[in-house]
């Protein structure tokens, strides 16, 4: 347990800029792209954090070459007057043509779900058999609706229905191509059925009910394999070997949300982030905070490029939006009701949205937010323990979230975060924006995405 001081910090706004370290999701993409294809890529700006060094060390497991700079600087790392922790920069020589090797004992992804869904779907098309394991909270994670579409496909899995971790892959390099209809809309799940698809004799797709993110359909171009994108279905041809790609990760839109919503919670604050991904599927909660009142301005610099097998001659390929995002307090804050359909590109931000929905006059309510029940903790039922500590009263009503608002608590109050990242990071912002001293459990656990977040946050403070 960790005391965080926030009455220190009371009546002291947030002001100036600042850069987060690179976007998680696009780290991990960019690593395990790059150790599958032919040739040495070169990634700059990828996030420093435990998820992403879980992804890392599977791959070289595998047989991936990684150099890293410790150090490099990207879009995505450095303040306004210098470089930041949390980011880091390096060549990766995959696999290639020959496959991975195969490893001698189980690989650990860690805390790292997108680390083990996406290598269940990378590892079914090699004549590999590999184990996957991780710590206390990803073997209770949910991994039966990546598996059902890949045994579809011909890969076989070990034990035989199960559904979490540890679990042993046996490949095949005679996958059969599907069309698969997904019953939820999930990045992993996609991603998984896409990387299996590269592998396949024939056609893959996958159909969504809604969009999930789409940095794999972005990324996969740029490494030399095409993917088709239709409304909700994507579709990718196997044969195609990926090719080396030099990429740029801007920052982590999920990073920035911390800075961005404490700044939207301190009275005359204004923090701006430059340098971050702007990608729709990944920035509904900014929608919602201006919805709410708070004062936005963003500003799209350009698409981030990557060059690779997918650019035309003498032209990178164009994938990644990036820009900067700046926030002031606004004088009142609104409640709101979010969609079904809003959730998927903004489920990780739902706590920090449900915090700065406790300084709202009246109710907000987060419809069909289930699925947070079954992220690196239950988030739904922490959420509501910790904002009903703190003052506010919060509730489910079957799977979604209301919350009213905050009568701030006296003295100190233990928070748990079930070692959850970002239940963690967003006790710190509750502790910060309303001047309170706040016992939190394993604070250390936001070294899985933003390793540098309490320096930060001092920054802003002055």
């Amino acid at each position: 347990m960790t005391l965080f001081r926030g009455s220190r910090y009371r009546g002291i706004p947030l002001v100036g800029q600042l850069r987060v370290p690179g976007d998680k999701s696009l780290s991990h993409r960019a690593v395990l792209f790059a150790a599958c294809a032919e040739g040495t890529s070169r990634l700059t700006g990828l996030l420093d954090g435990l998820d992403v060094r879980s992804t890392i060390a599977v791959v070289q497991a595998l047989g991936a070459r990684i150099e890293l700079d410790e150090g490099g600087e990207g879009l995505a790392s450095g303040t306004a007057s210098g470089t930041a922790s949390g980011t880091v920069s390096g060549t990766v020589s995959g696999w290639g043509a020959q496959g991975p090797r195969q490893p001698v004992e189980a690989l650990d992804c860690g805390n790292s779900g997108t680390t083990a869904r996406l290598l269940l779907g990378l590892l079914a098309g090699y004549p590999v058999t590999v184990t996957l394991t991780g710590d206390s909270s990803l073997v209770r994670r949910p991994m039966r609706r990546v598996i059902e579409p890949l045994e579809l496909m011909g890969a076989r899995f070990e034990p035989q229905g199960g559904a979490t971790l540890p679990l042993t892959v046996h490949g095949s390099d005679r996958l059969r191509a599907i069309d698969y209809c997904s019953p939820v809309a999930s990045a992993q799940v996609k991603s998984a059925v896409l990387l299996a698809g590269m592998r396949a004799s024939g056609a893959t797709s996958v159909t969504e009910p809604s969009l999930s993110r789409n940095h794999t359909e972005l990324m996969l171009p740029a490494f030399g394999v095409p993917v088709a994108v239709e409304g909700l279905t994507s579709r990718v041809t196997g044969g195609a070997l990926p090719h080396a790609c030099d990429c740029v990760v801007p920052g982590d839109p999920s990073s920035a949300a911390f800075l961005l919503v404490a700044a939207a919670l301190v009275p005359h604050s204004r923090v701006t982030v430059p340098g971050v991904s702007l990608n729709p599927t990944r920035t509904g909660f900014l929608d919602v905070m201006r919805r709410m009142g708070v004062q936005l301005a963003i500003e799209t610099s350009k698409s981030v490029a990557l060059s690779g097998m997918g650019a035309t001659e003498g032209n990178a390929l164009v994938s990644e939006l990036f820009g900067s995002v700046t926030v002031s307090a606004p004088l009142e804050l609104m409640p709101t009701v979010v969609e079904p359909h809003e959730v998927p590109a903004l489920i990780d931000e739902v706590p920090l949205l449900a915090l700065l929905a406790t300084a709202a006059s009246g109710e907000t309510r987060f419809k069909g937010v289930g699925e947070l029940r079954v992220k690196e903790s239950d988030r739904l039922s922490v959420i509501i323990h910790g904002l009903t500590a703190l003052g506010a009263r919060a509730w489910a009503e079957g799977d979604d979230l209301v919350v009213a608002g905050l009568r701030p608590c006296r003295g100190s109050v233990s928070l748990l975060t079930q070692g959850d990242h970002r239940l963690a990071m967003t006790w710190v912002v509750a502790a910060r924006a309303f001047g309170l001293d706040l016992i939190i459990e394993r604070l250390s656990s936001m070294d899985v995405s933003y390793p540098g977040f309490l320096a930060d946050l001092e920054c802003l403070s002055g």
